[in-house]
């Protein structure tokens, strides 16, 4: 008979989400998984599968999470639509300075290690990148409705565009921007939001 787990799988998840996040895929080692989590390999192992299982699973964490706090800023009922895309652009410049480490996005950085040889990771992340252009892009169309944005533009390309400028914000941060960058360029991009 199995002995009944004694851990928690929610608190697993975090620490091996954390390992990938700091060190990525392909550098986080089994004994980095171990160490992290207090498991020993057979019951991390037997728990939730190998190390690929391991990582999907703190993916769809993050992604699940990521997505909640998107859905929340963008159609948050205290605020017009207009200020919401504001705060949402503003809030992303907000949590890259936060980041003193600089570990960025861990979708991103899936992107980037693994999206192009992964198709489950290219999958879910591109997935998780429509459902945020789709909530900006509704949030853009209430803003029309409203007369905040000019009715003219294609709030689907607007909403590629102001996604691609706050992935781009994650990139410039890991380069050494400085906070009063990602703050004046976070700005910028609500001003050049085109307005009724």
């Amino acid at each position: 008979m199995a002995r009944p787990r004694t851990f928690d799988e929610g608190d697993v998840i975090v620490a091996v989400r954390d390992e990938f996040w700091k060190r990525g895929y392909a550098a986080t080692s089994v004994d980095d998984l171990t160490a992290a989590t207090g498991l020993g390999k057979g019951s991390l192992y037997g728990a939730f599968g190998d190390k690929r299982s391991l990582y999907l699973r703190a993916l769809d964490g993050y992604i699940g999470s990521s997505l909640d706090d998107v859905r929340a800023s963008l159609r948050d009922p205290a605020f017009s639509a207009y200020r919401r895309l504001g705060r949402h652009i503003r809030g992303q410049a907000g949590m890259l300075i936060a980041d003193k480490q600089r570990r960025g996005c861990l979708m991103a950085k899936s992107a980037a290690e693994l999206g192009a040889t992964d198709a489950a990771v290219e999958a879910k992340v591109a997935d998780a990148y429509r459902v945020w252009r789709t909530e900006l892009a509704a949030c853009i169309k209430e803003a029309q409705r409203d007369g905040d944005v000019d009715v003219e533009q294609d709030p689907q390309a607007l909403a590629g565009a102001l996604l691609a400028f706050m992935r781009g914000q994650e990139a410039l941060h890991k380069g050494g921007a400085t906070p009063a960058q990602l703050r004046s360029a976070a700005d910028a991009m609500v001003s050049l939001i085109p307005t009724a």
